[in-house]
C-alpha cells in the first residue's frame, strides 16, 4: 500500500499557503480529459458529523482540459484554471473519497523572461495553463 500526503494549508511551516493539485475520479456522466479524471488544487481540507455518520470533504479550484488529446511535443494533458461565466473561480465541495491521487502540474512557459519576484509558492496564481505531469512517478505514468 502507497501513502501520498495531500498538503491544504493556509501557512507551511511558517511561511507562504500550500496547496497540491490532485487527480479527481468523477462519475461516468462527465466527460473530462483523462479517462474519466478530473484535475483540482485542493483549498481546503474539512469535516462535519451528520448524526453518527462523519463525513470528510475538501474544498477545490477546478481545471479544464484545452484538448482531448495530449501536447505532440511532450505527450502531456493540458490544463488550465477553470473559470464560471461570470469570471469567478470554478469551485466546489468534493468527498475525499473521490480524490484518486496527487497530480503535479508543470508550468507552461512563455517566450519571456519571469521576474525575479515570482517564487515557487506563486506560481498556481500568475501562471494561467500547466501540463500534467506523468512522469513524476511510475504511479503517475499509469494513472495519466
Amino acid at each position: 500500500m502507497r501513502c501520498e500526503h495531500i498538503q491544504a494549508t493556509h501557512s507551511w511551516r511558517g511561511g507562504p499557503a500550500r496547496n497540491d493539485c490532485v487527480l479527481v475520479n468523477m462519475n461516468d456522466n462527465f466527460k473530462c480529459g483523462v479517462d474519466g479524471l478530473a484535475v483540482a488544487r485542493v483549498l481546503q481540507f474539512c469535516a462535519f458529523k451528520y448524526r453518527t455518520q462523519y463525513l470528510p470533504f475538501a474544498l477545490v479550484h477546478w481545471f479544464s482540459y484545452t484538448s482531448n488529446t495530449c501536447d505532440p511535443d511532450t505527450g502531456m494533458f493540458i490544463v488550465v484554471p477553470s473559470i464560471n461565466d461570470d469570471r469567478t473561480p470554478d469551485i466546489s465541495i468534493i468527498h475525499i473519497d473521490c480524490i484518486v491521487r496527487a497530480a503535479h502540474l508543470i508550468l507552461v512557459y512563455g517566450v519571456n523572461f519571469l521576474p525575479y519576484a515570482i517564487t515557487l509558492h506563486d506560481s498556481y496564481n500568475v501562471f494561467h495553463a500547466y501540463y500534467i505531469n506523468k512522469y513524476a512517478d511510475h504511479h503517475a505514468f499509469e494513472v495519466v
